[in-house]
């Protein structure tokens, strides 16, 4: 089965700003309205080319997750790998492209696409788009490397990559063999939208369903080394993250919340907490997803000895 890449048009200010930065281990390639995105599968490339005239490819990466998200929440996620300097800054773009009220104060939901690994490629490595690039498309295209020009297109990001000195570039493909999908690596912007989504933006412990009430939050925490994972991962409400993380919260093996009784002694108080103890916490639909036991266990033993 072969690898799918798209091509899709990019800002070309989105664009600068972030081959300027000095490292990047994720961007979000964002459109202004909050359009389902089905054509890749995590781990295949996206690839952005500029509006014409300037017809070429200009950089990618590996494709991690499509989410719908609300500006506000996007720009907490991911900051100036929106590619804009400021959250005002996106903001404005998303109402010239919308073509909304300057003055409107609504949070605008956008469509989210997750790229790990970006790259940049230099002037004299840009690829010219393929020769059945029509100058009608707005959006992307996608490709396939089982067809001919989709193969092409590929040996040419691999030329790109690879034919001449790209010390500063960390290639998320291989140089030789067959093209293969690659594992996204996510950074702390695709791990919150990830978890947020697989999660179906509710409380793992209480249910709450507020948005800007949650956050992602490690089991083995990041600080100390833990992964980026979804498995490594629940969506808390931010009162629970921060007793999650203190250890007065904790999740059992067996996928029960544990509530220390450090709460009442040390504050005289946490009825509400009480109340979720030994509760069954809720679940993604897929068992990949779900928090792996060992991330559970080092959670427990960091804080229960």
């Amino acid at each position: 089965m072969g690898i799918n890449l798209i091509v899709a048009v990019t800002d070309e200010d989105w664009f600068n700003l972030l081959r300027g930065q000095a490292t990047l281990d994720e961007v979000n390639f964002w459109s202004p309205s909050p359009r389902s995105f089905h054509a890749l599968r995590p781990g295949e490339l996206f690839l952005f080319k500029l509006h014409a005239p300037k017809n070429f490819i200009v950089g990618g990466g590996v494709f991690a997750h499509a989410d719908q998200l609300p500006c506000s929440l996007a720009w907490e996620a991911f900051g100036i790998k929106n590619g804009a300097e400021s959250h005002k800054e996106m903001r404005d773009r998303i109402v010239k492209y919308r073509r909304a009220g300057v003055f409107e104060k609504h949070d605008f939901e956008i469509g989210c696409r997750i790229l790990t690994q970006p790259f940049f490629l230099d002037k004299q490595s840009w690829i010219p788009v393929p020769e059945d690039w029509s100058p009608n498309i707005v959006s992307f295209k996608t490709y396939s490397t089982d067809d001919p020009t989709g193969m092409r297109l590929w040996e040419s990001v691999q030329d790109g990559l690879f034919g001449r000195d790209q010390n500063r570039l960390q290639s998320p493909i291989q140089r030789y063999g067959e093209p293969t999908i690659v594992r996204p690596r996510l950074g702390q912007g695709g791990f919150r939208a990830l978890v947020t989504d697989v999660y179906h933006r509710r409380c793992a412990i209480t249910g709450e369903k507020t948005l800007p009430a949650l956050d992602a939050a490690h089991i083995w925490s990041f600080s100390e080394g833990g992964p980026n994972e979804v498995a490594n991962g629940l969506l808390l409400r931010k009162d629970v993250h921060s007793l999650f993380d203190a250890g007065y919260i904790t999740v059992t093996d067996d996928l029960h919340v544990n509530v220390s009784s450090k709460i009442k002694e040390q504050f005289e108080n946490g009825r509400e907490y009480y109340a979720m103890h030994g509760r069954r916490i809720m679940l993604p639909d897929r068992e990949e997803w779900r928090p792996d036991p060992v991330y559970l266990r080092m959670h427990n033993e960091e804080f229960l000895g």
